[in-house]
């Protein structure tokens, strides 16, 4: 399982002590994660690899944060001591256009108006059930359950390059 999937970052830590007290109480807790923090929080790590799909199904290294930090062959080692990085664009994408979703008011969305930029990543960000699965719906298919909330007038121009 990967527990930390939709979870907002502030909770990540809750999740992190329930694993604890549980672990604490006697149990056994496994966790596939590739949260940096839930890793960091393991006792022991089985490091999988060396890469993705048909180039892994190896075990690389098992033992402590430290152990994977120190093995060579451990891609989540060079992450975790931040010898690989992901670094951030130095120029970002400016949207070229936009959609505007009007009047969005099923289940936890009150009523809302939303422009989503076009020709850009957005990320929809919030707790869970409070309405991004469906609002990702809506602008993905221009309409949920029978209502239409996209107007193409809606589509404009906002100048980005």
């Amino acid at each position: 399982m990967n527990p930390s999937i939709g979870l907002h970052q502030r909770d990540n830590g809750r999740l992190i002590n329930m694993l604890s007290k549980l672990r604490d109480l006697g149990n056994t807790v496994i966790v596939v994660e590739h949260d940096e923090e839930m890793i960091c929080s393991a006792d022991f790590i089985v490091d999988m690899g060396p890469g993705a799909g048909v180039h892994g199904g190896e075990v690389v290294i098992t033992g402590t944060q430290e152990d994977v930090i120190n093995c060579e062959q451990s891609i989540t080692g060079m992450y975790l001591s931040h010898r690989k990085v992901i670094p951030l664009p130095a120029k970002r994408r400016k949207p070229k256009n936009k959609i505007t979703i009007v009047g969005a008011g099923e289940n936890n969305l009150k009523q809302i108006d939303v422009n989503i930029p076009l020709g850009v990543m957005t990320c929809v960000t919030g707790f869970q059930v409070q309405g991004k699965a469906l609002l990702s719906t809506i602008f993905y298919t221009g309409r949920w359950r029978g209502g239409s909330f996209m107007q193409k007038k809606n589509l404009e121009n906002t100048g980005g390059s």
